[in-house]
């Protein structure tokens, strides 16, 4: 069978390089071709185009880089058409993959599968229809996203289990080394760790950065060590990190989190991450106009949280500081409590715990390629749209 894939970020690109393996392992045959990373490029096949030249957030950002961005689906369209593949599959990336799904199932009969389905119960919940409409099998790696989509929807869904899970434990699973080790092999002091993991993206690292580095400085008895994004140059972390004592790590975020004390984190894949190597966090994600966000968080937002150790537990597991909340203040206040307040750390462990628990069986890439496969290989349960409308 021939897949293509479309992932626009450092996290689609680890999730859709676990299932592109799973899917050439169940199918011999399989030829890929995608729009992705390094990860996916080193399973195999022919990528397109670098996530890299394709990640853009913020207003602004995407405003600037609007001729690029329809530059980019325009080649995409034309490629997917020209190609032919047996399935699309996009991963995450909702502003660029519906746009996908839409054209390619108005103009073609090839079947459109998503994998890590669109977080439309935070914000344009709207989308919906567009889902219903352009994509004919969609693949929940969140619990809670089931009854979203089938009760209140209508909208028959797969949750197959979370691919951060097994991501995790396999690493955990063959990784030796001790503190002294991590910190030899690094050159880094004997200090305990505070880690700072500030996003995948530009405009995340250059919104969040500063002030984590600022309220984490203010202990010194512990080292700052960042873990580097992969598609970011260490040249663009210096121009945030200045003169401050603080080491960066590229790929080698997993081994951080092994030896970490306390984290400072951004929203997003990261928050659950730490919470499964059960390292004692808090969320920072700054926002500009941070007074306007926070009202729109309260008002227009359909979820309480924006972390998803929080989403997945239903309850508040972690501190988050969104908007006008995050301030150096606050972290400090934050930082403080998670690395002197043993009762406070052990009831946010305790709380991953419930997390872990949410997230049910292990092998989620290995499901998402078999009911692929299956659905695939059976035409006449390759759409589910006939039921969606």
């Amino acid at each position: 069978m021939k897949y293509y894939l479309i992932a626009g970020e450092a996290s689609g690109d680890l999730h859709a390089s676990h299932l592109m393996a799973a899917l050439a392992a169940r199918d011999p045959q399989a030829e890929f071709r995608f729009f992705g990373g390094d990860l996916m490029a080193s399973v195999g096949g022919t990528q397109v185009k670098h996530y890299r030249d394709m990640a853009y957030m913020g207003f602004v950002p995407v405003l600037l880089h609007l001729r690029t961005i329809f530059a980019n689906m325009a080649l995409c369209k034309k490629d997917i058409v020209a190609w032919k593949p047996d399935v699309l599959i996009l991963v995450d990336y909702p502003g660029f993959n519906l746009n996908i799904a839409k054209y390619i199932h108005a103009h073609t009969r090839i079947p459109v599968y998503y994998y890590i389905s669109p977080k439309i119960w935070a914000w344009k919940e709207y989308r919906i229809k567009n889902i219903k409409r352009d994509v004919d099998q969609l693949f929940s790696i969140l619990p809670f996203e089931v009854d979203f989509f089938e009760k209140k929807h209508q909208y028959p869904i797969h949750y197959v289990g979370n691919p951060t899970l097994d991501e995790v434990e396999a690493f955990r699973s063959t990784y030796t080394d001790n503190r002294k080790t991590f910190l030899e092999k690094n050159a880094l002091p004997n200090k305990p760790i505070i880690a700072l993991l500030a996003g995948s993206r530009k405009q995340e690292i250059k919104d969040n950065l500063p002030d984590m580095i600022r309220a984490a400085s203010s202990f010194p008895a512990y080292q700052l060590v960042l873990a580097g994004a992969p598609s970011i140059d260490s040249t663009y972390y210096k121009k945030y990190v200045g003169d401050a004592d603080v080491r960066i790590l590229f790929e080698q975020t997993y081994p951080l989190l092994c030896h970490a004390k306390a984290a400072l984190v951004t929203s997003g894949t990261a928050t659950l991450e730490t919470a499964l190597f059960r390292v004692p966090q808090v969320v920072c994600y700054h926002t500009p106009m941070g007074k306007i966000i926070a009202f729109l968080k309260r008002h227009v937002l359909k979820v309480k949280y924006i972390s998803l150790v929080n989403l997945i537990a239903g309850r508040e597991i972690v501190r988050e500081l969104v908007a006008d909340t995050m301030t150096v203040a606050q972290m400090q206040s934050e930082l403080h409590r998670l690395l002197a307040d043993k009762a406070y750390r052990l009831r946010m462990l305790t709380g991953y715990d419930e997390v872990r628990a949410h997230l049910g069986k292990n092998g989620a890439p290995m499901e998402a390629a078999k009911l692929i496969y299956h659905f695939i290989s059976s035409p006449i349960e390759q759409t589910t749209r006939n039921v969606k409308a």
